[in-house]
């Protein structure tokens, strides 16, 4: 059997799980990968946590604060630490619109957004309950903590609301805010021989339109601001040179972020979201 004959929730689960290899398999400046660890985490264990936090992401007609509270909670059950939440808080609500599809259905991107647009409109106040439980779970540092609807207290507003709240200095709230136009919109067609670029050149992308929400968190705007303005300039010179597989600079800028603490976490986390949206649609698997 062909992957594009294979029923829809199998074709998506393989195009997540693809992505989030890639994720590690590509060598991203500040990220872990395969090549190159970092941050006390392995590419092992963010392998793993995919692997687990699908099933979670993936069970059907679930709502999707129990989808994020199951993939989280089997994610700290494998590894122990927070390896997926940005991935798990944006393949949640991807996943439930493929809900609607029929099992043997293709799926275009644009048919996906609108799918992805309506489950975003239908969350409900349970969905905050729930993930808010998740995050606090997954203890990342700073995530959750407003003067409004803090994860530390029962929320009284729906999870998109909530999420609102974030959207202006948090890129994965954002998502839940825009009806995930930035993830659909870097969801370019790919093919297995340009995957690997397709997954750096998003997060380049990422990288350099805004300042990375984790870096801000972390280590403050400046410093956030610093980096995008890097990421700009890299993807820059990195395309002009015709996207190589391998890339010297970058590379030296990864051990650079690496020595001084910086994870580009979030960037990381939309284009993953991204490729899991690119992969799916593809022509071998739409």
């Amino acid at each position: 059997m062909n992957a594009s004959d294979a029923p829809l929730a199998v074709r998506a689960r393989a195009a997540f799980l693809r992505a989030c290899r890639l994720d590690v398999e590509t060598r991203k400046p500040g990220n872990v990968s395969v090549a190159s660890a970092g941050h006390g985490m392995t590419s092992a264990q963010f392998i793993a946590s995919a692997e687990t936090a699908a099933a979670g992401l993936f069970a059907p007609h679930a709502r999707v604060g129990a989808r994020i509270l199951d993939a989280v909670r089997r994610t700290s059950d494998a590894v122990g630490c927070n390896t997926n939440l940005g991935i798990v808080l944006l393949a949640a609500p991807l996943c439930a619109a493929l809900d609607s599809f029929g099992a043997s259905a293709s799926v275009d991107a644009a048919r996906w957004h609108r799918a992805t647009e309506r489950v975003l409109a239908e969350l409900d106040i349970d969905d905050a309950r729930l993930a808010y439980r998740a995050i606090a779970l997954a203890n990342p540092g700073g995530l959750g903590d407003a003067p409004e609807q803090s994860v530390h207290a029962p929320p009284t507003v729906n999870l998109r609301a909530a999420m609102m709240l974030a959207a202006d200095r948090d890129s994965i709230a954002r998502q839940y805010e825009n009806g995930f136009a930035d993830v659909f919109g870097a969801a370019d067609p790919v093919t297995p021989s340009t995957e690997h670029r397709a997954m750096l050149d998003a997060y380049l992308m990422f990288l350099s339109g805004w300042p990375d929400s984790h870096i801000v968190r972390k280590a403050g705007a400046a410093v956030a601001q610093s980096v995008t303005r890097d990421a700009a300039r890299h993807r820059a010179n990195w395309r002009m040179a015709g996207s190589p597989a391998e890339s010297p600079a970058l590379d030296g800028w990864d051990a650079e972020l690496k020595a001084r603490g910086i994870n580009p976490g979030t960037s990381a986390d939309l284009a993953v979201a991204a490729l899991f949206v690119a992969l799916a649609v593809s022509p071998m698997n739409a």
